[in-house]
């Protein structure tokens, strides 16, 4: 009889990457993002969250799954549920990253959870970050993975939470597969729900390309630097709760609470929140 695997085995496990922030991947972000680039890139201070392009698992196609990504079982444990999401995240920043840099990430398991959802049983797995450089850490991070089953067609539409909270600035965004296959690329992520249209249909069961989770986190940072141009962000937190595809635009949003503390949210075209952040910082 085969043993069952004890997922918290896995909690405590370490393991460290190297990587250079190199100019040219900044370029093809701000590219990406439709962004308009500094001249010269060597030195200056990457954006928050450009971090995610760097310390992608180098892993060669015979060690992928069926959905793209690495196989399970070496450092996240190998969970038995066909889908896997970045659920959220919280971050804390001590001082910018600078292009050009060499760079570490020593990455720990922080915990495994097995949960009952309205989707089914799910599992959360916790990792920690810490990024830094020859003088010391630039940002603390934690990550929430979740995994969790296919839904089934014929279960009822859950309920979702409504966008009702005014803001005081907000950006509509027009999702782009060329947009998604880019962010895909420089992330190194193989993740076949973001780019292979016929996967995501009949495997998955989506309705579309699925939209980045850390690409939408991504543009609404970049929606509060741009209507807060001399914010230094402290602390950053963001939960996805519903996905966002290709087929539809959404719309991002940002609020100012108190003196450099911003609640931020993306809208989906039925007007459910489909990602609640909140962002924390001096001017």
């Amino acid at each position: 009889m085969k043993q069952k695997i004890r997922y918290t085995d896995w909690v405590g496990r370490t393991e460290t990457t190297e990587d250079v922030a190199d100019e040219s991947k900044v370029a093809r972000m701000y590219a990406t993002l439709n962004a308009e680039s500094p001249e010269n890139l060597s030195h200056q201070e990457l954006p928050n969250l450009w971090h995610w392009m760097y310390f992608s698992p180098i892993v060669p196609f015979s060690d992928l799954g069926g959905d793209g990504h690495p196989k399970r079982g070496n450092f996240l444990p190998p969970v038995d549920l066909p889908r896997r999401m970045w659920a959220g995240g919280r971050l804390e920043f001590f001082r910018p990253l600078q292009v050009g840099q060499e760079i570490a990430r020593t990455s720990t398991i922080k915990s495994v959870q097995n949960k009952n959802g309205r989707t089914g049983e799910m599992v959360f797995v916790t990792v920690s970050h810490e990024v830094s450089d020859k003088s010391g850490m630039i940002l603390r991070e934690e990550q929430d993975i979740v995994y969790r089953d296919y839904v089934p067609k014929d279960r009822p539409t859950p309920s979702y939470k409504e966008a009702v909270e005014l803001s005081d600035f907000s950006k509509k965004l027009v999702p782009d597969p060329v947009t998604l296959f880019r962010y895909s690329a420089l992330t190194f992520n193989g993740h076949r729900i973001h780019y292979d249209r016929k996967y995501c249909l009949e495997e998955e069961g989506y309705p579309g390309l699925v939209f980045h989770g850390p690409l939408t986190a991504t543009l609404l940072i970049c929606l509060l630097t741009s209507n807060r141009k001399k914010i230094a962000l402290k602390n950053f937190e963001f939960r996805a709760l519903k996905p966002l595809f290709d087929t539809h635009t959404f719309v991002l949003h940002g609020k100012e609470l108190r003196s450099g503390m911003y609640d931020l949210w993306a809208v989906d075209h039925e007007g459910h929140i489909a990602m609640e952040a909140r962002a924390t910082g001096t001017s």
